[in-house]
């Protein structure tokens, strides 16, 4: 289990260090776009390009943002709980997500094959879009593993107690 979470969670913070250098990217990129407007040039394909960077960063931003509990939490309700209410409804929540982003990095890929099958490019630079559909798959699939781990540690939470022996 611990061999599973740390490859994980460094795989996490790869694809977060690929999202930061997107945002980057997408700085200068715009920051340059406006610039030249001063000198009335423009970067052709600008915001196409900002638009497929900004798919890269959310979907490969989520897995790390998971593993440091950096999405909003509504817990005053939960926080009342038992632990092992709060366990239970833990796991539920970490297991409905896992479900949903491993529904959604499989419709990710199929929708990748099938752009990549039917040659589909963007409007104005005609770059393949379904690069971009597979970087959310992965961003996606690699928010799975995390989510399982966090399913697991709920469980912990819900399982029996162990208790000291008194001698």
């Amino acid at each position: 289990m611990i061999r599973i979470e740390k490859t994980t969670v460094f795989l996490a913070e790869k694809l977060n260090w690929v999202a930061a250098a997107a945002i980057v990217l997408m700085m200068l990129l715009t920051t340059l776009d406006v610039l030249l407007r001063i000198l009335r040039l423009t970067i052709p394909g600008t915001y196409e390009i900002v638009g497929l960077l900004g798919t890269l960063v959310i979907s490969f931003s989520l897995a790390y943002t998971s593993v440091e509990k950096g999405h909003i939490a509504v817990e005053f309700l939960v926080q009342r709980l038992s632990s092992t209410a709060q366990g239970v409804i833990q796991a539920i929540n970490a297991l409905t997500a896992v479900l949903l982003f491993a529904v959604v990095t499989w419709q990710s890929i199929v929708y990748a094959l099938d752009l990549m099958r039917s040659g589909e490019v963007s409007q104005t630079l005609e770059l393949p879009v379904y690069p971009f559909v597979f970087g959310v798959a992965a961003g996606c699939g690699c928010l799975c593993p995390v989510l399982l781990v966090e399913f697991i540690r709920a469980l912990k939470k819900v399982g029996p107690r162990q208790t000291a022996k008194r001698i």
